[in-house]
């Protein structure tokens, strides 16, 4: 009788080892994803966009018990670099990168390596197995070609202003715009100058430009706060020569000029910070074991005189 006691002790005991290591993983499928969130510091209006929607949305998923994050903003790639090794050894299973800078490709792949699951925003970066979300640069080059040439026609001067500082962003906007040109106005005059995407700079470096040439028919700037400044530097300097301006981003100050401005036309590529939060999404779907793309291009669009009234934002909020 006592045998057969001990028996059930020990069956029930298995029974309920059982059923408890059933049970790990579920508990553990249930747990928050760790998510490591990595941005610049606040440069300018669109950047500042980028960190408050990242953040944004990752309290959103927090909240909803689906991850947990840190969240840590960086000047350049030696801090990211520090970043991203804290972020492993915090635990993290996922890293959201906004990169406005080159240099990354050693810790970035590092952290693939260990087995994290790594989305870049808006940044070509050469590891294997970084996946991407981005806005379409090329094709945001195509159009601003397409603009300028049908406001001042194939034979005109343009002042271009590639920023080299943000890597892949220039050179896919560029590219777009250069190979355009090449097949639509061969013969337009196309003078580049580097700036960067701050309209400080914009100002400071187009007054320059505005000294070094008498004439400028029409400006290809990649930004819509370079554009702000360069606006700025003409109405300064009283010009009335220019009479295409592009940008790019989404600016709901810039889309004001855009509405104003009846001297030169003025249009936007639209590059909404908001698309960061399809890093997370996609970040998700791939640790779940889904298949994703390596690469999520998302279509831009143009605003111009014709449409920004669309676009206009009542609560006035900068992107």
């Amino acid at each position: 009788m006592k045998e057969e006691l001990t028996m059930k002790k020990i069956l029930a005991l298995v029974l309920v080892l059982t059923l408890c290591l059933g049970l790990a993983p579920a508990f553990a499928d249930d747990a928050p994803v760790k998510v490591g969130v990595l941005v610049p510091v606040m440069t300018h209006g669109w950047v500042s966009g980028i960190t408050y929607q990242a953040e944004a949305y990752a309290k959103e998923l927090a909240d909803a018990g689906k991850i947990e994050y840190r969240l840590t903003t960086s000047g350049n790639a030696e801090e990211m670099t520090a970043q991203i090794d804290e972020a492993i050894l915090w635990g993290a299973q996922i890293l959201v990168i906004a990169p406005q800078w080159t240099g990354m490709e050693v810790p970035v792949q590092n952290a693939i390596d260990q087995g994290l699951v790594v989305v870049a925003f808006d940044m070509d970066i050469d590891a294997e197995g970084v996946l991407k979300v981005t806005g379409d640069n090329k094709s945001m080059g195509v159009a601003g070609a397409k603009f300028i040439v049908d406001k001042v026609g194939a034979d005109a001067t343009v002042v271009a202003l590639p920023v080299p500082t943000s890597g892949s962003v220039s050179e896919l906007r560029m590219a777009g715009f250069n190979e355009t040109i090449a097949e639509i106005a061969p013969n337009l005059n196309v003078i580049e100058y580097a700036t960067k995407f701050t309209r400080e700079d914009g100002l400071k470096d187009f007054a320059d430009i505005l000294a070094a040439n008498p004439q400028i028919d029409a400006v290809y700037s990649l930004d819509d706060e370079t554009s702000i400044g360069v606006l700025q530097a003409i109405a300064d300097a009283g010009r009335t020569d220019i009479k295409a301006i592009t940008g790019g981003g989404g600016c709901q100050e810039y889309f004001q000029l855009i509405a104003e401005n009846k001297d030169i036309a003025v249009s936007s590529s639209l590059y909404s910070p908001l698309m960061i939060r399809d890093c997370f999404d996609v970040a998700l779907a791939k640790l779940a074991g889904e298949e994703v793309e390596a690469v999520t291009v998302i279509p831009s669009q143009i605003v111009d005189a014709s449409n920004v009234e669309e676009y206009l934002d009542p609560s006035n909020t900068i992107y």
